[in-house]
């Protein structure tokens, strides 16, 4: 339960302003942090932190456990010695409000691969030898099978694990053995960029609590099909003989889409994943928790039952309604962390299993204050109807900016939004900010894009589409001193500076 008032700000580092064509963990990353500190903000809200595969989506990574070599900073090796400035001078003109997602990762695959290759020649800074053994001995329990599958991906020529040689596919022991010898330097690149990232973060994330900032992570029920997870251990999935899913996650027809979702990602085996206690779910938990405070659980329905939709259709029109294991699974997260430090999104289709499930386990669950504006004042996601165990945001990673949806929003929507709020303030992202921090909610978190007053161009995520999405970006100069004011304002006029 979050028991004291305060605020956040969702912003994934990707959307930091930077030279090199995407947000990193550099100096932006620490300015943002001493935004969110001047202006009295507890959270900072994130993405997953997984290396990104399909449609460079955050929520479809080659691992549940590793990090996103993407958001390594250059600067932050300059620091280390890895590399010199000169390495940086042939920076290509990257764009700086969006993410060129090819050239940026062409660009910094490279400028990795060299760093790896030197170090694999020439041998590990004797000032870092510790650090990265203590890695490694303290990422055993995913580590290892990532970076082969890695090594081996990037060896296949990038194709989905489950288009390998079949032995490779499969993981004949004897096969998997020689690999591992024949891919000696290609592992040792694995292990040492998620040593840099790890650093990286880590370092950032303690800059963040000498500020008393806490960030809040992001969990996916699903994990990518092409992953590390599913190709290591694939008995804790529903996969056929021939390693192929037979159901696949999604969601029905919705206010998204009149075909719902079809994510396509794999669903669990849960008979095998309830024999082992749910280990590798306690695992994941722990994993994240490393790198975050607090984990808000994506679509947090799933666990008591999920869309199930036959593979191979091309909607997700038909499926059905599956149980999951949620009290039995929860239970165990609970033997782990007595007071779960976890928000539950609760959007979506609601039933009274999901809704036990949370108040269950007395998890915060989410309110969207644009779905608010229907019409209905029994509508639960108006601001009179909140409680105090909640977060409430203007709006998510999936929605329109605050904005942009006023601007594409039914005229009765919005004449019942400025009947509920008394104002008519053309200012809108901050008129419904200011509703939302004054709700009774513990917790309301905010998107940067609302807080800068920005319209649909900058929507981080259109649910449904696959190309276009993840790459906005904060324009450089877009904080200021009488934007910093002005929020800080905010949370103190409704008693939520982090003091």
């Amino acid at each position: 339960m979050i028991k004291q008032r305060a605020s956040g700000v969702l912003l994934h580092p990707t959307s930091l302003p930077g030279p090199y064509g995407i947000g990193d963990l550099g100096p932006e990353a620490y300015k943002w942090i001493d935004f969110l500190a001047d202006t009295g903000t507890k959270y900072w809200q994130i993405l997953p932190l997984g290396p990104t595969g399909y449609g460079d989506s955050p929520y479809q990574c080659f691992s549940a456990f590793a990090g996103n070599p993407y958001l390594i900073s250059p600067d932050g090796l300059v620091e280390l010695g890895l590399i010199d400035e000169q390495d940086l001078s042939n920076l290509p003109q990257f764009p700086t409000e969006n993410v060129d997602f090819g050239s940026v990762i062409t660009w910094k695959s490279n400028l990795l691969s060299e760093i790896s290759k030197r170090v694999a020649d020439e041998g590990m800074p004797p000032a870092l030898q510790d650090e990265y053994q203590a890695f490694l001995d303290d990422s055993k329990i995913w580590l290892d099978e990532y970076a082969l599958f890695m090594a081996i991906k990037e060896s296949q020529g990038n194709v989905a694990w489950s288009d390998w040689l079949v032995p490779l596919k499969f993981r004949d022991e004897n096969i998997l053995r020689e690999t591992r010898v024949r891919l000696t330097k290609e592992i040792f690149h694995q292990k040492f960029i998620q040593f840099l990232f790890f650093k990286q973060w880590s370092d950032l994330r303690q800059y963040a609590h000498s500020k008393d900032i806490q960030i809040i992570g992001d969990m996916p029920f699903v994990i990518a099909f092409d992953s590390a997870d599913a190709w290591s251990r694939p008995e804790l999935f529903l996969l056929d003989e021939d390693l192929q899913p037979t159901l696949v996650a999604g969601v029905p027809p919705d206010a998204f889409g009149p075909k719902g979702q079809l994510w396509g990602n794999p669903l669990y085996n849960w008979p095998a994943h309830d024999e082992e206690n749910y280990a590798w779910w306690v695992k994941r938990l722990e994993a994240t928790l490393k790198l975050v405070d607090l984990v808000r659980i994506d679509h947090f329905r799933g666990f008591a039952a999920a869309w199930h939709i036959p593979f191979g259709n091309e909607d997700a029109v038909i499926g059905e309604w599956l149980p999951s294991p949620g009290e039995a699974l929860f239970n165990a997260f609970q033997a782990k962390y007595p007071e779960l430090p976890i928000i539950a999104e609760d959007l979506g289709y609601i039933t009274p299993d999901v809704v036990a499930l949370r108040e269950n386990f007395n998890l915060p669950g989410m309110r969207i204050l644009q779905f608010a504006f229907d019409g209905d004042p029994d509508n639960d996601f108006l601001p009179h109807h909140y409680t105090m165990n909640s977060v409430c945001y203007t709006g998510t990673h999936d929605n329109e900016t605050a904005k942009g949806w006023y601007i594409n929003a039914e005229q009765k929507n919005k004449n019942f939004m400025h009947k509920y709020l008394d104002n008519n303030d053309e200012d809108i992202a901050w008129v419904m900010m200011r509703a939302a921090f004054r709700s009774v909610a513990n917790l309301c978190v905010v998107p940067m894009q609302d807080v800068l007053g920005l319209d649909s161009k900058s929507r981080m995520n259109n649910p449904g589409i696959a190309a276009g999405n993840w790459g906005w970006r904060m324009k450089p100069d877009a904080i200021n001193d009488k934007l910093k004011k002005r929020f800080k304002d905010l949370n103190f006029t409704y008693s939520r500076l982090n003091d």
